[in-house]
């Protein structure tokens, strides 16, 4: 089975050309996901002169590969998030997360940016006592903090997914689902109508500090700017220091099959939420705009032997979710990279002055990008670095980062496997 995104098949395109020459900006963003896009038409808007470098296209990364799911907060429990960053933070990062989904259903609006926005809620689905329990947990965690949140039953959760499956599930209203890397781009188009400068195929490879400011090299061009923000995550490179050695990368896939019938729409998601499980290893499920079933978890697509094992695992796990539905035909499977941070939370580092970035959003980038963009563009703006929803830290290596990375891998296909013996 080939390697094709729909995402990448179904998104418009966007006019970038390569840098060429030498220019001057206020700003020079290094990353064309959420974050460094965010970051860039915030900037743009209040009348800075920004220039972006994407080494690929627009989204290139995790911001055209995930599964779109528009969520508020973190995988982590609000409670767990105050265990580890301290109240004050903590809520500061639980208050501008909960807001998030609505930040980028307003930027959607704003700019009209066409990238199928359904903003109709989201489902975390349990199974067994400890998903259950987990389920529990979240939802009076969030009621404590007045999210507009329902506990669903068995009956109530079989009616939105279409499936028995799942015995319970929470009902965010805050949340909903887009096409993701459509929304990059619709970001990308907004920031050149405000007058940044974006270039696709613009790979950064020196990225030196001068009196006052920075230069930024390319094999055709250069940028002087005074600051500069680095917004690569899970795809960064040696460029600046060893952050590398900061995050452990962990793929995820997708499989899409071909679209479903009207009627078999009415019975799967008639809601159009998507979802995620509780399982030691996440399955995602929801479905695109023209009615295609969409199921993702942990593990990477490659041409071959991998791609037909997940492809089995995934035609057993839509057996399991829909028998109604039959075998189906996938028509588009892709993966990609999820930064993990040591501590499961994103990171806001100023690595040298003038130089900022936010990496480790650990498998929630969408909403938290866009905030933190824009949160870092506050600050460039002027507003003080301590005001912002991340505290500012060193950058920490995680130990024996390849062999956790092989690990999370390789338990992730067994357990794949055990889901099809069962």
């Amino acid at each position: 089975m080939a390697v094709r995104s729909l995402w990448t098949a179904t998104a418009p395109t966007l006019q970038a050309a390569a840098l060429s020459g030498s220019i001057n900006v206020d700003v020079a963003i290094i990353g064309g996901g959420y974050t460094g896009l965010a970051c860039a038409l915030k900037l743009a808007n209040n009348g800075t002169k920004v220039a972006l470098l994407e080494a690929q296209h627009i989204g290139f990364g995790g911001s055209g590969r995930n599964v779109g799911l528009v969520n508020p907060g973190l995988w982590m429990e609000p409670d767990d998030i105050n265990k580890r960053l301290g109240d004050d933070y903590g809520n500061r990062l639980y208050q501008a997360l909960s807001q998030a989904p609505a930040k980028v259903f307003g930027l959607i609006d704003e700019h009209q940016i066409s990238c199928n926005a359904t903003p109709k809620g989201t489902l975390q689905l349990g199974r067994g006592n400890s998903g259950l329990a987990e389920l529990d947990r979240r939802f009076n965690q969030l009621c404590q903090r007045q999210a507009p949140v329902e506990r669903l039953d068995a009956q109530q959760t079989a009616g939105y997914l279409g499936s028995e499956h799942y015995q319970g599930a929470i009902l965010d209203h805050r949340a909903g689902t887009i096409q993701p890397l459509s929304y990059a781009i619709g970001l990308a188009q907004a920031a050149q109508t405000s007058g940044c400068q974006v270039f696709e195929q613009s790979p950064v490879c020196n990225l030196v500090q001068l009196p006052h400011g920075w230069q930024l090299s390319t094999a055709h061009g250069q940028v002087t700017a005074a600051k500069v923000v680095l917004a690569t995550n899970g795809y960064s490179s040696d460029l600046v220091g060893d952050l590398i050695s900061t995050y452990i990368p962990i793929h995820f896939f997708q499989f899409a099959t071909t679209p479903l019938s009207a009627t078999q729409r009415q019975q799967i998601l008639p809601g159009l939420q998507g979802c995620w499980d509780t399982g030691l290893v996440m399955t995602s499920i929801r479905l695109d705009v023209q009615g295609r079933l969409i199921l993702g978890s942990i593990g990477q697509i490659r041409d071959g032997q991998q791609s037909r094992f997940l492809a089995n695992w995934a035609q057993s796990m839509l057996a399991k979710l829909f028998p109604q539905l039959g075998k189906q035909t996938f028509e588009y499977c892709w993966s990609g990279k999820i930064a993990y941070s040591h501590d499961n939370l994103p990171h806001l580092h100023e690595l040298q002055p003038g130089l900022l970035t936010t990496m480790g959003y650990s498998g929630r980038g969408i909403g938290p990008g866009t905030v933190m963009g824009e949160a870092m563009a506050d600050h460039l703006l002027g507003q003080a670095i301590k005001d912002l929803p991340l505290p500012l830290t060193s950058p920490t290596s995680i130990s024996w980062r390849r062999l956790k990375e092989a690990y999370y891998e390789t338990g992730a296909d067994i357990y794949h496997l055990g889901q099809r013996l069962l």
